[in-house]
């Protein structure tokens, strides 16, 4: 492209370089030989009237006295009536420029001038025009080639930029090159690729929530499948089969739920639910899983509550809250219902240090853990709760605290569909 461009703006010019250089040259080399002939003839009008003016007054003309009236490099011959003529100069002998005149007493000048004096001039005003040339095209190759860096360079950037956004880096440069229409290109390639590194964050989130809201899971369904498979009661296989069925819906009920959050977060589907039935079924799930660790799980505080939002996305919020109290706490893990104003309050707490000081105020980040966890589970437990209408706080970091908050129902004076408005 850099050679295209210097090309063009070469021809371009050799042209214009041409069509008027050649026309400059011919009207110079006329004007040159015009300014001459007049030149001559004036100096042959001027010598007759010195002729005229010594005839007047002394009656006689002598060579010595026209000698000092004419140019040496010029020839002169004045013809007078009845005396020989006076020459004055050398006679030149190849192209002359002649110029003549008369005068009253018949007396005629002629003067002539070697056409090399000519020559000369239109030599050096070729040569002037010339170098004007050479200039002209040492400037346009110059402007030639900074033009062409200036277009070719930013082209070379923006294709570097689309074949690294292609190969899967969608870092946006953020370089503008002060062309209209080449940083337009470059502002539709940053959009794209802050496009594109929005949804492969997106799917990124989306694979490290499902991996670990899916693995809680699927550890208590297997653990079941072992205990049926274990038992040869059909009392305890039924048993162990309905609570199987039953994480298996949760499973289902997570997928949606991760879908549902990755396409919008902020889609909700709450309703009116038993509370109790929620955290009876958490304590149900993970006593197998503490009680392999050698540690308890209860719940006490208020009873029969009925709150407003996701059953499915509570039970995920517990059972990252009673995950988190089974890896980093220890001791006894306690959830407590309790209500407060039009909320209610489920809080879930361990006998274990806490959280640590400087993680208190970041606990609920992404990839933020104090103990070498994936830092996921709370951002999303979060995430979950505020989708409903909710929130996830933690209340005291020694021992840890963490609370759920949601809205409740008064089964006297608000209906299913009531708690549906109040949460949008």
């Amino acid at each position: 492209m850099r050679r295209r461009l210097i090309n063009s703006t070469l021809a371009v010019v050799l042209v214009v370089i041409a069509v008027f250089g050649v026309s400059l040259v011919i009207v110079e080399t006329r004007t040159i030989s015009n300014s001459a002939q007049e030149s001559v003839d004036s100096e042959a009008l001027r010598l007759v009237s010195v002729v005229e003016g010594r005839l007047v007054g002394e009656g006689t003309v002598s060579r010595d006295v026209l000698v000092k009236q004419i140019g040496g490099h010029r020839y002169a011959r004045i013809d007078l009536p009845g005396q020989p003529p006076i020459e004055i100069g050398a006679r030149p002998t190849d192209g002359i420029i002649e110029g003549r005149a008369s005068g009253e007493r018949g007396e005629t000048v002629t003067v002539m001038e070697s056409r090399s004096t000519v020559t000369r001039e239109v030599g050096r005003t070729l040569l002037i025009i010339g170098a004007v040339a050479l200039l002209a095209v040492i400037a346009a190759v110059l402007l030639a080639v900074r033009q062409a860096n200036r277009l070719a360079s930013p082209l070379t950037d923006l294709a570097e930029t689309a074949e690294r956004l292609g190969s899967g880096d969608p870092r946006p440069r953020h370089k503008r090159y002060g062309v209209p229409e080449l940083d337009r290109v470059a502002d539709v390639l940053d959009s794209s690729a802050e496009r594109i590194a929005r949804m492969l964050t997106a799917e990124r989130r989306l694979a490290a929530d499902a991996s670990h809201q899916l693995r809680t899971p699927l550890t208590a369904l297997s653990m079941r499948l072992e205990e049926i498979t274990l038992t040869e009661e059909l009392d305890t296989v039924k048993e162990e089969a309905t609570i199987a069925l039953t994480q298996v819906e949760r499973l289902t009920d997570v997928v949606e739920r991760l879908l549902t959050n990755s396409r919008d977060p902020r889609t909700g589907s709450a309703v009116a639910f038993d509370l109790d039935e929620v955290v009876k079924q958490q304590i149900e799930e993970w006593r197998p899983a503490y009680r392999s660790a050698g540690r308890a799980i209860v719940c006490s505080g208020k009873k029969d509550l009925r709150a407003v939002g996701t059953p499915g996305a509570v039970a995920q919020v517990l059972a990252a809250l009673i995950e988190n109290s089974l890896m980093h706490g220890g001791g006894t893990v306690a959830l407590r219902s309790r209500v407060t104003g039009n909320q209610a309050v489920i809080e879930v707490t361990d006998e274990g240090p806490g959280v640590p000081v400087d993680l208190g105020a970041r606990i609920f980040e992404r990839t933020i853990s104090g103990r070498n966890s994936t830092g996921i589970g709370l951002a999303v437990a979060r995430d979950l709760a505020e989708a409903d209408g909710g929130r996830l706080e933690l209340l005291q970091q020694k021992p840890a605290v963490f609370a759920l908050f949601l809205s409740t129902v008064v089964p006297d004076s608000r209906n299913t569909e009531e708690a549906r408005k109040t949460i949008r």
